[in-house]
Order: C-alpha cells, then sequence, then structure tokens
C-alpha cells in the first residue's frame, strides 16, 4: 500500500470516528438526562408502602380511645385471674407516687402500652435481620399476619389473658414499621429518601387522626352493658389489618435484590440477637464492615433520638392527664386537641417535610428538637385553653419534622444488605424509650407536679438539641 493510500484511509477513519462522536455524545446525554430523572421521580413502592401504612394505623389507633372502657371490662369480667393479680401491681405502683385511685385504670394502660413498646423493641432488630437475607416482602407480609391475628385475639377476647396475649402478639408483629422505612430507603435515592419518609409521617398522622376518632364514636355510642361490646371495633381493626395483608400480597414487590442480600442467615441473625444487650444497640456494633466515620453518625444519632423520644414519650403519655386534671377535658375536648394537632403534622408532612432538600435536613431537625423546648414548657405552665392551644400546635409543629429528619439522616449509612438492620436498631431504639418513658413520666407528674414535669422535661431537651447541631455527621 502506497504512502498516498495509507494517508487517505487514515483520513476517512478519522472522519468516521469524527461523525460517529456526536452520535454517542448524544446518546450518552439522553442516558444521563433519563437516570437524573429516575432519580428525581418517587418509586411506586413508596405509595404502596403509604397506603399499607395507613390501613395498620388505622387499625392500630382505633383501641387507644377504647382502652379505660376495655380495662373496665376486664376488671368486671375475668376468669382468668390475671387482671386482679396485676391490679395489686399497679396498686402497689399507684401508692409509690401518689396517684388517685380513679387514675389506676391510666396507669395500668401506661404498663401495657409500656409491654407493647417493649415487645417491638425486641422484634424489630431481628425482623430487619431476616429481611436483610430473606428480602422485604415475605418478612413484612409475615408481620402483617401477626397483626391481623393480634386484633382475631382481641375480638374472641373473654377474659384478660386473652387480651393480653393479643396486645403481645401485636407488639412482636409491629416490626413491619421498620421495615417499611427500610422498603422506602432500598427504592429511593438521595433526593428522594426525604419525600418517603416524610410520607411514613403523612400515614401516622392521618392514623392518629383518624383512628382515634372512630374508636370515640364506638366508646360513646356502644352499649357497654351487654357482654363483650369491644366486638364490632376489633372486627373492624381486623378488616384494615387484612386489607393491609391483601395489599402488601398482590401490591408490593421485592425491594431488595437477591445479590444485595446477607449470604448467610447465621450472619444476619448473630448481630440481630445480640440487639437484646442494650449496649450493642446503642454502639450499632452489629454493623459491621463501614466506615468508623458512618459508626460514629450512626452512634449519635442513635443515643439522641433515644433521649428525644425518651422525653418526649414521657410527656406525651401523661398530657391526658393533664388535660383531664387541670382542664377538666372531656374524651371530646381532647378529641379535638389531637384533631388539630394531627391536621397540622398532616399539612406539613404532606407539603413542606417531603420537599426537604438532603443537605438541609439536619438543620430542620435541629430547629425541630428546639422548637419542642418552648412547646412543652408552655403546655406546663399553661392556665387557659387557649395558652395550652398554643404549646400543643408549637408541638405538632416540632412533631412533624423530628422523627421524619432523623430517619432521613439514618437511612442514608450502611451498606446495601444492611439498610434493614440498621433501621431495625434505630426503631428499636425508640421502642425501648417509649417503653420506658411513659413510666418515669407519670412517675413524674404525680410525684412533683405537672408544672416541674414538662418545664424540666422541656429544658432535658436542649441536649439532644446542642449535640446534634454541633455535631459533624459523616
Amino acid at each position: 500500500m502506497s504512502l498516498r493510500q495509507r494517508t487517505n484511509n487514515n483520513n476517512n477513519n478519522v472522519v468516521e470516528g469524527s461523525t460517529a462522536s456526536p452520535d454517542n455524545t448524544h446518546t450518552t446525554a439522553d442516558s444521563n438526562k433519563k437516570n437524573a430523572e429516575q432519580q428525581e421521580r418517587t418509586n411506586p413502592m413508596v405509595y404502596i408502602v403509604f397506603i399499607s401504612l395507613l390501613f395498620d394505623l388505622l387499625a392500630f389507633t382505633i383501641i387507644l380511645p377504647l382502652l379505660p372502657s376495655l380495662l373496665e371490662y376486664f376488671k368486671n369480667n375475668d376468669s382468668s385471674g390475671l387482671y386482679a393479680v396485676l391490679t395489686d401491681r399497679i396498686k402497689w405502683f399507684q401508692e409509690l407516687v401518689g396517684a388517685p385511685d380513679r387514675y389506676n385504670s391510666v396507669l395500668f394502660g401506661g404498663l401495657l402500652g409500656s409491654m407493647f413498646s417493649f415487645c417491638s423493641f425486641l422484634a424489630s432488630p431481628i425482623v430487619g435481620g431476616l429481611s436483610d437475607c430473606y428480602g422485604r416482602k415475605p418478612v413484612i407480609i409475615l408481620c402483617a399476619a401477626g397483626i391481623a391475628l393480634s386484633y382475631l385475639l382481641w375480638a374472641f377476647s373473654r377474659n384478660f389473658a386473652v387480651f393480653v396475649l393479643a396486645r403481645f402478639v401485636g407488639g412482636l408483629s409491629k416490626g413491619n414499621i421498620s421495615l417499611s422505612m427500610s422498603i422506602i430507603t432500598d427504592v429511593s435515592s438521595g433526593k428522594t429518601r426525604g419525600r418517603g419518609m416524610a410520607l411514613v409521617g403523612v400515614a401516622f398522622s392521618l392514623g392518629f387522626i383518624v383512628g382515634p376518632m372512630i374508636g370515640a364514636l364506638f366508646a360513646i355510642f356502644s352499649n357497654k352493658s351487654t357482654g363483650p361490646w369491644f366486638v364490632l371495633p376489633s372486627l373492624l381493626a381486623l378488616a384494615l389489618a387484612l386489607g393491609d395483608l391483601l395489599i402488601l400480597v398482590f401490591c408490593l414487590k421485592e425491594t431488595l435484590p437477591k445479590e444485595k442480600r446477607v449470604k448467610e442467615i447465621s450472619s444476619s441473625m448473630s448481630y440481630a440477637f445480640q440487639l437484646i444487650n442494650v449496649s450493642s444497640i446503642f454502639r450499632f456494633a452489629s454493623i459491621k464492615n463501614v466506615p468508623q466515620k458512618q459508626i460514629k453518625s450512626l452512634q449519635t444519632i442513635g443515643i439522641i433520638y433515644f433521649v428525644y423520644l425518651f422525653l418526649y414519650s414521657a410527656l406525651e403519655f401523661t398530657v391526658t392527664f393533664l388535660m383531664y386534671h387541670k382542664f377538666g377535658y372531656t374524651s371530646m375536648d381532647q378529641a379535638k386537641m389531637f384533631l388539630t394537632t394531627g391536621i397540622i403534622m398532616t399539612i406539613l408532612q404532606g407539603s413542606v417535610v417531603r420537599r426537604l432538600p438532603e443537605k438541609d435536613i439536619k438543620n430542620y431537625a435541629v430547629f425541630s428538637l428546639y422548637l419542642l423546648i418552648p412547646a412543652f414548657a408552655i403546655v406546663g405552665i399553661a392556665h387557659c385553653t387557649c395558652m395550652l392551644y398554643i404549646g400543643m400546635i408549637l408541638y405538632a409543629i416540632s412533631t412533624a419534622f423530628t422523627v421524619t429528619c432523623l430517619t432521613t439522616l439514618v437511612s442514608k449509612y450502611g451498606n446495601d444488605d444492611q439498610k434493614g438492620s440498621v433501621l431495625g436498631i434505630f426503631r428499636s431504639l425508640g421502642a425501648l424509650a417509649r417503653a420506658m418513658g411513659p413510666v418515669v413520666g407519670c412517675i413524674a407528674f404525680w410525684c412533683i407536679g405537672s408544672k416541674l414535669t414538662y418545664v424540666s422535661g422541656g429544658l432535658l431537651l436542649l441536649i439532644p438539641a446542642y449535640v446534634l447541631q454541633k455535631t459533624q455527621l459523616a
């Protein structure tokens, strides 16, 4: 081949390469644009999780206004003898803190609530570990089936032992909340994760608005002199739970591919059972092969979340005592108050919180923690309904942001096969705080009074707010 032929061939190659290059560039640009659009779009599974949680929380909250009447029923109709035994223990506690006799059932309800939260504390990390190995869908379906079973037991409970068993089964099955957050994390990018977590908050707000209202209607209109009057509300809760189960079976797709799962169940479950050791939970000791900076960030957020929820649940649990004891609120007055706060939370979570930029999540978490301080202080010193409403509105604004923002911060840590475990541990810390907080809040309320309890509890919230503000997260 002559020099001229070689030159012509090389020129042709250059021309062909140069004419192909714009096409390749155009294709790459289109691909990048499509990927960017997909990262901005909320995955349909997030909405499935939202509907599932809404059904679950509606069923869960129906029972809340009914608990005093249920305890009164079992007080007079318990063939198991369990109620009498526990009443003696509650009476000892009531005498210890100086509570009036008429509030024994409230303390009893607090004990049941703490038991439920403690069961959730035990179940959440185990459920998270199982889901990292077997996938999210089969485990969350198992949880939903357990919740449905708990409502079935409630419907057929003719003595107190069966009712307690129903609450026990329900508490152990409540790992579905942390699993829902894991699913959202699986299908979300950094830009859309906050939106998904905010939808979880919206589901909670709607559930805690509508569910108690339904329960209150049953409490008002049920004829409590006709035997087991609670069958109808329990069957409604069962129907909602079965609806949730059907949604998960037929609409939810698996979000954790097999290649991203833990390879051996022993490695996944070994750390889950370690979490019965409380110190391991606070250290996130079971999360391995993660940079030390991430572990430090997880530990810091975990402690902040525990302290916040411990104080929050202590004051939240006793606020109904405050409304009744100090302001003479009826059940309907309290329902109006919680309806107001629930609507505020729903509006904020549906419009503001779900649109927060990822870079601002921490700042809003800090803001919401600081806002809760004057909220509880105003509730404590309130001497009129107007002041009480101001404090509770500030409480609602803070609540709309705090848990969602902290959960979003935590969800970005860990490998793909550890997301369920990380969120399970985080949820477990919250359940442990909710198991302890109401008891401590009850003791403080009756021993030192409502004003000092709320003001000191609010001031103690300075600790997690300041620590989060000063912490540099990985």
